[in-house]
């Protein structure tokens, strides 16, 4: 398992795209194929393979399509170690704008 923690976002993005052609040509999916069942365009997963910008939604559709939903499932799944820290995730849900003050304030 390679450690992202001092990596360039650009790296992320190479890395992740090269698994992921990976894993769809372990399959032995070819483009048409994931794409056809992901409801998305050969061009977009074509774009997602090669690191260019798709809708994440897009992303979501492809890992579903390679049975990697799980990994989607930890993605930014609360880190909570404590009970202040459960306690402050459910009431971060509850946050709302502050009002404006009055421009003659």
């Amino acid at each position: 398992m390679m450690d992202l923690t001092l990596s360039k976002p650009s790296e992320i993005v190479k890395l992740l795209c090269e698994r992921l052609r990976k894993e769809r040509l372990f399959r032995q999916m070819t483009q048409a194929d994931v794409a056809a069942r992901a409801g998305i365009g050969v061009n977009t997963l074509s774009n997602l393979e090669a690191g260019r910008n798709v809708a994440f939604e897009s992303v979501v559709r492809v890992a579903m399509v390679l049975g990697r939903t799980k990994e989607l499932e930890a993605l930014f799944k609360p880190k909570l170690d404590s009970l202040d820290d459960i306690l402050r995730y459910e009431n971060s849900a509850n946050r709302h704008r502050a009002k404006r003050k009055p421009k003659n304030a």
